[in-house]
């Protein structure tokens, strides 16, 4: 069995000299780092399984990127159904701004159980 790893001694040890490929220096947004915590928490051999074959840093930026577009979209919908209209803005800031966070918190919930946690 051939062995191609190189290693560095440290004290009494011998520790191979691993090295991960370069991965992207786009930083996770706020459901990329919400669905890490859950694969490590809830999926540790999921999460261990990415971490170690170098793809859950893609799984996390699309995770994050997915839920964003999803987002946005959800939030035109809901604010539409709701009746969060410009007059409304307009007219009575605090409703609509009453309105905007229902919606919201709606929208991230839908996404928590779709994206996040499945």
């Amino acid at each position: 069995m051939e062995n191609n790893l190189t290693y560095t001694r440290n004290g009494d040890y011998l520790i191979p000299d691993l090295k991960l490929s370069e991965q992207p220096e786009k930083p996770l947004g706020k459901y990329g780092r919400m669905r890490k915590a859950y694969l490590k928490e809830h999926r540790p051999i999921l999460y261990n399984q990415l971490l170690m074959s170098e793809k859950l840093y893609p799984h996390l930026l699309e995770i994050d990127e997915t839920a964003n577009i999803r987002l946005e979209q959800m939030m035109s919908q809901l604010a539409k159904d709701v009746g969060a209209t410009e007059e409304l803005k307009a007219s009575d800031p605090m409703a609509w701004v009453g309105l905007m966070n229902t919606c919201k918190e709606q929208a991230e919930e839908i996404l928590l159980a779709e994206l996040i946690s499945s």
